[in-house]
């Protein structure tokens, strides 16, 4: 749904987007990652037709962007991380005018206003003035506003700044509901926690280069060289920690009381032997098991020199 190839963009000597080759497939919710300058708002201002690449080309739902970029408009709902509104009008009137931007015919705005209002929880403000609005509300808005001309994808550009942590929630499950109908979703931020509890997909960028991509379990497959095991001891961890020490395939034995972390860089049979080892050593144990990357750590392993 959303695809590039090679996209650069320049500003004289800086290159904010570095020959960026990306596939977004239909119904996936893209979590874009990375720090500040890293490219981000760039490419999405590039997809959203509001900034031009220096080279390289880019689609949206097989649309090139620049050959055609009315079309893409039509399909692309763009909500941007600083946003304005207009403080003398309400609630309905802000989602009408936009609408009307979109050319959504007059007979059917004020259904699909109501529609809008009732999908994004804000039914209950429709006649309150915008300059009564909270943050979480206006982001919130902001958000509803994208989808007024029914756009098959959204791009979205950190959403969740400066909401509070039921802002955020409440975010997260709008997305999921959003993907659930079948828009395609790109979606930049920095707090990786939320990214990582309803993202399908990530991209990773620093300093304009792509430096992985891909469903979120391919990525954490790829970048992890090692496996990361937990070991819960009843006693005894000081004996299991001697013995995991001393175990092939076993790295880095850390003791935290009687719970022992430790990398594996072995086999799944060589990880089966472990148990019987442990068992033989009569060591009292209640837990072996491995844990997964999450994003913050995936971000840190690709991008710490």
């Amino acid at each position: 749904m959303i695809r590039t190839t090679q996209l650069t963009r320049r500003y004289g000597d800086l290159v904010a987007v570095d020959r960026l080759d990306l596939a977004v497939p239909q119904g996936a919710i893209f979590g874009f990652i990375g720090p500040n300058g890293a490219g981000k708002t760039t490419t999405i201002n590039i997809l959203a037709t509001l900034l031009r690449p220096s080279s390289g080309r880019a689609w949206i739902d097989g649309i090139d962007i620049q050959a055609d970029p009315r079309e893409v408009r039509r399909r692309v709902g763009y909500m941007p991380e600083s946003f304005g509104l207009y403080e003398d009008m309400l609630v309905w009137e802000y989602l009408d005018f936009f609408a009307a931007a979109y050319e959504v015919p007059a007979r059917r705005r004020p259904g699909i206003v109501d529609d809008v209002l009732a999908l994004t929880d804000l039914a209950p403000l429709r006649d309150r003035p915008l300059d009564s609005l909270s943050r979480g509300m206006r982001q919130r808005l902001c958000l509803a506003k994208t989808l007024v001309h029914d756009p098959k994808v959204l791009l979205l550009d950190e959403p969740a700044s400066g909401l509070d942590p039921r802002g955020r929630i409440e975010l997260r499950e709008l997305l999921r509901t959003l993907a659930g109908m079948g828009k395609t979703i790109l979606v930049s931020s920095h707090i990786l926690s939320d990214l990582s509890s309803y993202c399908s997909h990530i991209g990773i960028l620093e300093g304009g280069r792509l430096l992985a991509a891909g469903p979120v379990e391919e990525v954490l497959a790829s970048v992890r060289a090692h496996r990361r095991i937990v070991l819960r001891c009843l006693r005894e961890a000081g004996r299991a920690e001697t013995l995991l020490a001393a175990a092939s395939g076993v790295r880095n034995v850390v003791r935290d009381g009687n719970t022992l972390h430790f990398e594996f860089i072995g086999t799944d049979e060589e990880l089966a032997l472990l148990p019987p080892r442990l068992v033989e050593a009569a060591i009292p144990f209640h837990g072996l098991t491995e844990r997964d990357l999450d994003l913050e750590e995936i971000f840190l392993e690709l991008t710490t020199v």
